[in-house]
């Protein structure tokens, strides 16, 4: 496969993911207002209720730094995983993907902490009942799934080197 594969495969992800975070960020604010009253999705198992969040994941807060902090650890990010999408190879489509998904979540949500001092708008609202997972959006959802994707193929990867240099010694 071409080199510029990983191009056509990399970049629509990463903005197509940008482009689905800030489009339902949008449409949610326009539809719920500025009120935070649940909107059941399916049942009270899915909902979308609004919240801004100032700070990161689970409540990490950098105080009064979380803004301007959390804009720039988005954007370091994508500065570390750039050489490693560099190195990656145009047949590894599992991990540019992976990548492709980090880079537009962190994108995101680093675009709305510097649109609006409110902080990151969250609406997927998850749980049953009074318990609920964390408030998140689709940004949050591309990072955790490319954040998970990319750990495997990176244990896999390094679990399948020793193996094979063993191959390669005993032959």
């Amino acid at each position: 496969m071409p080199a510029d594969h990983k191009t056509r495969v990399f970049w629509p992800i990463a903005f197509l993911l940008l482009l689905v975070d800030c489009s339902s960020k949008e449409l949610v604010v326009e539809k719920l207002g500025l009120s935070n009253v649940p909107h059941d999705i399916v049942g009270d198992a899915i909902r979308f209720t609004l919240s801004f969040n100032p700070d990161a994941a689970m409540g990490l807060s950098l105080g009064a730094f979380s803004r301007v902090g959390f804009a720039a650890a988005a954007i370091l990010a994508i500065a570390v995983l750039a050489p490693l999408y560099r190195k990656t190879r145009a047949t590894q489509t599992s991990r540019i993907v992976a990548l492709a998904l980090i880079c537009g979540g962190a994108a995101g949500n680093m675009l709305d902490r510097l649109r609006s001092s409110r902080g990151v708008v969250d609406f997927i609202d998850i749980g049953i009942g009074s318990h609920r997972f964390y408030i998140f959006n689709v940004a949050d959802m591309g990072v955790s799934v490319g954040a998970v994707m990319l750990a495997y193929l990176l244990w896999r990867a390094d679990h399948a080197e020793p193996e094979q240099s063993h191959q390669r010694i005993t032959k």
